[in-house]
């Protein structure tokens, strides 16, 4: 099943309208969109919690890492860029943070609040390879900025 983006976010739309809580936001987003895609493994968020500090968050699927600095992993590369980042084989990315070992690709973007403050990063992992596409990264930012940006 691959995702309907038009229909996610109409639907987090409806469920999120008028919510001003992060964290809140945080756990309707990861719910409906893991349950979105059977390509997504693991979906969560990891907060921005000090300088240079990221804690996990709201998520669905197995565990996740617990803290994440910005100098390490494929999230915390998006943390200090402010880019998103599609991997598509996470073994090739050398500062890969393996919370998981069954994850093979992955796909990471800042989330942004109010004012352009960086506030964390959505991280969904993919059990197969080359998961992720440009279309998922475009839609996915929109549905972001469309939440958070209003926050």
């Amino acid at each position: 099943m691959r995702v309907d983006y038009a229909n996610l976010a109409a639907t987090i739309g409806a469920l999120t309208h008028g919510e001003t809580d992060e964290v809140a936001l945080m756990a309707t987003l990861a719910c409906e969109i893991h349950h979105a895609d059977d390509r997504f493994d693991w979906t969560g968020f990891y907060r921005v919690v000090a300088p240079e500090l990221m804690k996990i968050g709201p998520y669905q699927g197995g565990h996740g890492c617990l803290v994440i600095p910005f100098s390490r992993g494929v999230c915390g590369a998006v943390a200090r860029s402010g880019k998103a980042m599609n991997v598509p084989d996470v073994a090739a990315f050398s500062d890969h943070i393996a919370c998981s070992s069954t994850t093979r690709s992955e796909l990471v973007l800042p989330v942004y609040g109010l004012g352009g403050r960086l506030i964390g990063v959505l991280d969904i992992d993919s059990n197969a390879l080359a998961a992720f596409n440009d279309a998922d990264t475009v839609a996915l930012q929109a549905i972001l900025a469309e939440v958070f940006g209003a926050i």
